[in-house]
């Protein structure tokens, strides 16, 4: 009779603990599928990474029907060019001076960039302006275009990997590594108002 109750009561404390864990297990799975924002709505977002928009019939991870995306796109679109229409008055000399100063400063840093093969972690002593002096023959215009030294299409960036690689016996730049940034400002600006041309030789 004693085991029996014994049984009973472990048995008992098993079930709850399952139970208790279930649950537990349930709740955090619900947390985990919501967003930081408590709404389960799926919310799109554009590339000016400011305007967004909830979509009331979808859910956070639902795929949206061709012909539901393009609506959701051409409203999104909407709204953004009635933000540039009042972004426009609001951008003052300021704004105007930071941006142009910021853009000259990453131009310079490319242009010190481009001359010292050190920087760029060259390691035979030659930098990139001497086989192309004030940025000559290096044609960013005519970016994406296929490169026979690489045997497929490549952006202005795979080229200046290959070169840093390559003459100068360096390592690639990461797609995101100032210097990559740097330099592809200097480059292009030397050939600013050429039109663009991608895939010409």
């Amino acid at each position: 009779m004693r085991t029996a109750k014994w049984f009973l009561l472990v048995a008992g404390i098993l079930g709850i603990a399952l139970v208790a864990t279930s649950w537990d297990r349930s709740a955090a799975g619900a947390q985990e599928s919501k967003p930081s924002g408590g709404s389960d709505r799926l919310v799109v977002q554009l590339c000016d990474g400011e305007t967004k928009l909830e979509i009331a019939d979808a859910r956070a991870g639902e795929v949206l029907p061709p012909e539901k995306a393009r609506e959701v796109a051409r409203r999104m679109m909407a709204a953004y060019a009635e933000q540039q229409a009042k972004q426009v008055s609001k951008w003052t000399a300021r704004d105007r001076l930071t941006w142009e100063r910021e853009q000259k400063r990453v131009i310079e840093e490319g242009y010190k960039l481009f001359h010292d093969w050190k920087a760029l972690g060259g390691t035979i002593g030659i930098s990139c302006d001497m086989c192309h002096p004030d940025a000559a023959a290096t044609h960013p215009e005519t970016y994406p275009k296929f490169q026979t030294q690489l045997k497929r299409v490549a952006t202005l960036r795979d080229m200046i990997n290959w070169c840093i690689e390559n003459p100068m016996k360096g390592k690639p730049l990461p797609p995101d590594d100032p210097r990559m940034i740097a330099l592809e400002a200097y480059i292009t600006s030397t050939r600013k108002g050429v039109p663009l041309e991608p895939g010409k030789h």
